[in-house]
């Protein structure tokens, strides 16, 4: 089938394939793709799951992936990218709000094979979205520009929506007190704003004494409360480091680090390797980066 791929900032392709065969590999944010017909077995970093007609899943950058098709299958991948909403011109979007939301989907996902929408309207409302953008994709033109930004957004929603209700959210699963989840959620989607994650703010928005808050998150989370924070806050720049040209100096700004220096001792104490390092490695394994195999 046609491989179809739209202006470059922002890319959608519709093929079917009887055997998986290797893709390039470019510096996108991340990936959605939506199974439409067929069947076999996804993995993920050696992890492996069923798909069928219907199955979305997300392929976020720097992990291998590969399909192993069983019967034909023709799928949709829909890649997100920092520069279709920062070079779109004449649509009200904030590069930067749309920035911090989809980083939460990058921060928050735990990066295992399966579905990541389980809910059947949200999977109807997806299929639905897709399947406007592979029409509007084949009439180019300013109006479809913005269409399709608009859809793509739409979609950025019901992911985030379908993350925060799910086990995608990274931390304690089946706990009796939800607290814990309730905080982590508030932590993460505050991750930018300084003054709502301290500790005083905290105990008041979950109803808990000053001194109880930081003994109670470690005890849940098995972390110190500040830890936590500031490799959330890391998470985030090694998203901007590899998938934006948003400057050092942006980014501490942004996450609540006082400069550069900062920023870049702090990456270095909790990553173990430099910015410099750590953005060289990251580029040359988008190049490199192999399809695992089952």
């Amino acid at each position: 089938m046609q491989v179809l791929q739209t202006y470059k900032p922002f890319e959608i392709q519709e093929i079917e394939l009887t055997e998986w065969k290797q893709r390039p590999v470019k510096n996108n944010f991340f990936e959605l793709v939506l199974i439409r017909e067929g069947e076999g077995i996804q993995c993920i970093n050696y992890n492996e799951y069923n798909y069928s007609k219907g199955s979305i899943f997300l392929l976020p950058p720097l992990k291998c992936h590969s399909f192993t098709i069983e019967k034909p299958t023709k799928f949709v991948f829909l890649k997100f990218s920092d520069s279709f909403f920062k070079n779109t011109k004449g649509i009200s979007i904030d590069r930067n709000e749309w920035f911090r939301e989809a980083s939460y989907i990058l921060s928050n996902y735990n990066q295992l094979p399966g579905d990541i929408i389980r809910n059947d309207l949200d999977k109807r409302h997806i299929e639905s979205l897709i399947a406007m953008i592979l029409q509007e994709s084949r009439n180019y033109g300013q109006e479809s520009v913005n269409l399709i930004t608009s859809l793509m957004t739409s979609i950025l929603e019901i992911l985030i929506r379908n993350i925060k209700k799910t086990n995608y959210f990274e931390g304690p699963q089946h706990n009796a007190d939800d607290r814990i989840s309730k905080m982590l959620t508030y932590i993460n989607e505050n991750i930018d704003k300084t003054e709502l994650l301290k500790v005083e703010n905290l105990a008041d928005v979950f109803m808990m004494s000053t001194t109880y808050v930081s003994e109670y998150f470690k005890k849940q989370v098995n972390m110190p409360l500040r830890e936590y924070i500031i490799k959330a806050k890391l998470k985030l720049v090694e998203i901007r480091l590899l998938n934006s040209d948003f400057t050092l100096t942006e980014i501490a700004q942004e996450l609540g680090f006082t400069d550069v220096s900062h920023l870049s001792k702090t990456f270095k104490k909790y990553v173990g390797t430099s910015i410099r390092e750590f953005k060289n490695n990251g580029e040359y394994r988008l190049l490199t980066r192999n399809a695992c195999t089952a």
